[in-house]
């Protein structure tokens, strides 16, 4: 048994649940499955214990500051110190190509400022040589991005919070404003769910820089995953996407911070804007796309 404790955030199906399952697997004391439902959560929890491991449910909403409040408080009453975090937790876009105001919100409030939740309420209980993982997509790689402007102060050595969330309220003014232009971007598909991961990624980094301690943070592309997310369509499983992150959670070295990792476990630099993605199915790719915007 691997004597750590983890943490999981929307967990109860698709990549999350597969990640605590393979943590499970590779025999981590213990491991907490989190959701909003708590029914699903149960459900899912329960379904990894008649396997015989050691999967706990807690119901947590990262958007919700009571609810991760109330996290950390039976964390703090439990004595748990926390050697693994996989924010996981996140929602895509209800439209492919249409951009509406307060759906773009919602999905950058969950994806981004969800994790800004967690951070708050959490680190503080990492343990001196934790690891944490933020989940992202090739859709946060700065090689979406077209706009000058954004590339080169989101790639700067000295970029702040303050700088990203710039970039956020000037792509949710846009947006507000109807003066996006489409030419600032790369993929012209669900930007919002791209911008609160490009805004994650370049997170990752200004955290790792402020962390101290031996605590990594590195954020990871899982590949084209299946899940109800992208209605079944992909081209790896939970179980076979989860690999990566367990594996940055309990093998890499502990040098490893603040890294862009790409689903076949390689280091990527997130901010090379010439990065070629050449590794999508386009079969696959073609389904996903008629079916979110057939809404199948």
């Amino acid at each position: 048994m691997i004597q750590k404790v983890a943490i999981v955030t929307g967990a109860n199906g698709g990549l999350g649940y597969g990640i605590v399952n393979g943590l499970c697997k590779r025999g981590v004391k213990k491991v907490y499955l989190t959701a909003r439902d708590e029914k699903r959560g149960l459900n899912a929890v329960d379904k990894l214990n008649r396997e015989n491991y050691n999967a706990v449910f807690h119901q947590l909403d990262i958007t919700d500051e009571v609810s991760v409040k109330k996290f950390a408080d039976y964390i703090k009453i439990e004595r748990i110190t926390i050697d693994i975090l996989v924010n996981n937790a996140a929602v895509i876009c209800k439209n492919l190509t249409v951009i509406d105001y307060e759906d773009a919100k919602r999905v950058i409030n969950v994806n981004f400022y969800g994790v800004l939740n967690v951070e708050k309420y959490l680190y503080r209980f990492l343990n001196n040589d934790a690891r944490v993982i933020n989940i992202c997509s090739d859709t946060g790689h700065l090689s979406q991005l077209r706009n000058k402007f954004w590339v080169e102060k989101l790639s700067k050595e000295d970029l702040t919070f303050n700088d990203i969330e710039e970039f956020i309220t000037w792509f949710l003014n846009s947006v507000k404003s109807n003066t996006l232009r489409m030419e600032d971007f790369r993929w012209k598909f669900y930007l919002p769910y791209a911008i609160s991961k490009m805004a994650l990624c370049a997170y990752t980094r200004v955290q790792q820089k402020h962390i101290g301690r031996g605590i990594s943070i590195n954020s990871l592309h899982p590949g084209f995953v299946k899940t109800p997310m992208t209605k079944g369509t992909g081209m790896l499983s939970p179980e076979e996407a989860s690999d990566a992150p367990i594996f940055l959670a309990l093998d890499a070295d502990q040098s490893v911070k603040g890294k862009y990792i790409w689903f076949d476990k390689s280091e990527k630099d997130w901010a090379n804007t010439s990065l070629v993605f050449d590794y999508v199915d386009l079969n696959a790719f073609n389904e996903f796309l008629n079916k979110m915007n057939n809404k199948q």
